[in-house]
């Protein structure tokens, strides 16, 4: 009887395995109260995710696709919440669900696209990369020359940028959309040919005044100061001073054109020395032009030679990097990426400083002019000056430019209907954000059509706090030094100098808050974490609770870990690098570490500071951690608040109320589509 027993057994598995794998094929049709149920639970996800509860969201989304399987408009939203978490597999499985459906066009497309996109690990940059002229901004207007002869350009944070017009005497700043916000014309007797201006540390500007043989001194929004320098072949003298460098201790090198040499200067603008004269190690300049400070090595280029020579600090000759002819009638020299970007008079080259190769990156084609400046702004262009054809123009990496931006709608909020603001995120496909934008770069519609009275209330770039959470290690070795954490997070608190709120979180075997507040209450400098130290202390857990705490906070939001420099045995044994990188980058957060010790950051932590725009410290470095709350505020951040009057009927708060934007910049866009749901009535 076995035998027959066993077959039976067989002959129903195969039976049930049929049915099961059937069942998708053959299931009855939703009802309307599976419908009805299904609306409801769609309506409480909306809601949980605009609130920033995504892992909630997640859950109430599965329960609704269990009663419509294969819901598209559920699918999508699925796939936001799970993105949003961090968990872009997931996310891009959901999505592909949707768009097999017909859901979402080519929009929904281009969301998974870019997020393949990001998702592949990028190499380090590729100096060949193409540039192509984006924007061309021309130097008169209706009424006439808006400025003359640009030479050369300083760009911003905040997108801006200044551009000195030799023929004009002046220097105007522009904004993102090549539209001129300022002037400065320098000291009552105005500018003198002014040629190049660079940024220092603390925003002020210096200007070389070629005719003037001077520099002068502007605040941050162009207010004449003071000025340096005279005419003449002595210490701190020139004949007609050209281009201008910085280095990391705030000295100033000024390329002295007229005495074939460099001067260089203390930060208070006193003169300390100059170097390029003819020497038995040194041939001496012909006619130095533009100049750069990398480290410890400074890089002049010859503009007759056609050579870019190299010095220490100190203006002792290193060598000869490009020889004679390689750039010559170059201009200006400015550091980009470990190397140098050179003006050439029909093209921009950069030059690799270890090996000395040069890589045309960006080009006017046959159009008559000469590229006298290039800079690179805040949001990923090369800016150029145009001296002979009198324009600025900005060239965009060419898949930047075919791909377009990348704006997602983060939240509706409707709780005043029909007065809905909208939070967005604007990015270009690397997923670095995009600053300046202003109110008439956006174009809100619902269900295709425009809607009234669009405000432009505020952009997480203009904003001066933050909010910052710190992220204790409670391992041993870092309990053994628990007098230095204490001194990291009054740092860190003082620096934030009463703005914002401050939180602190402890990785320990169970991550837990430790407080959180003010940060000038006091009560920091010497609080003493609660979690005990152990040897199986969670960094992923502890990272993913103290992420949690930031989804609503301000625009500008940090993680500040405070590290051994150990990683964990069970550092990331819930969540993977790549899952905690993602979550912190889809919801605006930068993640920095302080080094409790004197020693490299570890590999995985610094890779989660690079990938969302952070950096690394050592908890003693001379300067002090300001620096580090200072770097957070300056970040630059793509997030955006505009409210609108909405006209849709919201059937007593039961009916899904559709919302799309448009971004334009220059010859960029982007667009996004969502829903969201008025209050019951």
């Amino acid at each position: 009887m076995r035998p027959s027993t066993d077959r039976a057994r067989m002959i129903a598995l195969a039976v049930s395995l049929a049915l099961a794998f059937a069942l998708p094929s053959y299931s009855a049709e939703p009802t309307s109260a599976d419908r009805i149920m299904a609306e409801q639970e769609f309506r409480r996800g909306v809601q949980a995710y605009y609130r920033g509860a995504f892992n909630d969201a997640v859950m109430v989304f599965e329960k609704a696709l269990s009663l419509i399987p294969g819901e598209p408009r559920i699918l999508d939203w699925l796939g936001k919440a799970y993105y949003r978490t961090g968990v872009e597999s997931a996310a891009l499985q959901q999505w592909q669900f949707a768009s097999d459906a017909g859901f979402g066009g080519i929009l929904l497309k281009n969301r998974m696209e870019v997020v393949r996109e990001r998702r592949v690990a990028r190499g380090p940059f590729d100096p060949s990369s193409r540039y192509v002229e984006s924007t061309q901004i021309a130097s008169k207007g209706p009424n006439g020359p808006l400025f003359r002869q640009p030479v050369s350009v300083a760009a911003l944070g905040d997108g801006t940028f200044w551009v000195c017009a030799y023929g004009s005497n002046e220097i105007v700043r522009m904004d993102v959309n090549g539209v001129i916000v300022k002037r400065s014309r320098g000291p009552a007797a105005g500018f003198d040919r002014p040629l190049d201006l660079v940024r220092l540390g603390d925003g002020r500007m210096l200007v070389t005044e070629m005719a003037a043989d001077r520099v002068s001194v502007l605040s941050e929004d162009g207010t004449w100061l003071s000025s340096f320098g005279k005419k003449g072949r002595g210490p701190g003298e020139f004949v007609g001073p050209q281009y201008l460098a910085r280095d990391d201790w705030g000295n100033v090198y000024v390329t002295d054109f007229g005495n074939a040499r460099v001067v260089v200067f203390a930060p208070d603008g006193s003169p300390l020395h100059a170097f390029g004269s003819k020497s038995p190690f040194f041939s001496g300049f012909k006619a130095p032009g533009g100049i750069a400070v990398i480290g410890e090595r400074v890089y002049v280029a010859d503009m007759v030679t056609g050579a870019l020579h190299v010095f220490d600090r100190s203006g002792n000759f290193q060598e000869t990097l490009l020889p004679e002819g390689t750039i010559r009638q170059s201009e200006s020299l400015r550091a980009w990426k470990g190397g140098l970007l050179v003006a050439l008079p029909t093209r921009v080259a950069f030059v690799d400083v270890s090996t000395g190769a040069s890589y045309e990156i960006a080009s006017l084609g046959k159009a008559p002019g000469r590229i006298t400046g290039v800079v690179p702004d805040a949001n990923g262009n090369l800016v150029m000056t145009d001296y002979k054809g009198g324009f600025v123009q900005l060239a965009t990496p060419m898949g930047e430019l075919v791909g377009g931006l990348f704006a997602q709608i983060e939240r509706v909020r409707a709780d005043a209907f029909p007065r809905v603001q909208l939070e967005l995120r604007v990015e270009d496909r690397a997923g670095k954000p995009i600053v300046g934008l202003k109110g008439h770069n956006f174009l809100v519609t619902e269900g295709g059509r425009p809607v009234s009275d669009v405000r432009f209330e505020g952009a997480g770039y203009l904003d001066d706090s933050c909010d910052v959470t710190i992220l204790i290690e409670r391992s041993p070795a870092a309990d053994r030094r628990a007098a230095d954490m204490r001194a990291a997070v009054a740092a860190i608190a003082k620096a934030m100098d009463g703005r914002g709120t401050l939180r602190l979180v402890s990785a320990g075997s169970i991550p837990a808050q430790e407080g959180s507040g003010p940060p000038d209450t006091g009560a920091w400098d010497a609080l003493r974490p609660k979690t005990p130290a152990s040897s199986a202390w969670a960094f992923d857990l502890a990272l993913r609770l103290a992420v949690n705490d930031l989804v609503n906070a301000s625009r500008k939001r940090a993680v500040i870990f405070l590290s051994s420099g150990e990683v964990g045995e069970r550092g990331f044994a819930k969540y993977a690098l790549n899952d905690l990188s993602a979550y912190m980058k889809n919801n605006g957060v930068v993640f920095s570490v302080v080094s409790l010790v004197n020693q490299g950051i570890a590999d995985e932590y610094s890779y989660l500071a690079e990938s969302t725009g952070g950096k690394g410290w050592y908890v003693w470095r001379n300067e002090g951690l300001a620096q580090a709350v200072r770097e957070i505020l300056s970040a630059p951040n793509g997030s955006y608040l505009l409210s609108y009057t909405s006209t849709m009927p919201t059937d007593f708060g039961k009916r899904y109320l559709p919302v799309e934007t448009e971004v334009y910049l220059m010859s960029r866009s982007g667009r996004d589509e969502t829903g969201y749901y008025a209050p019951l009535e």
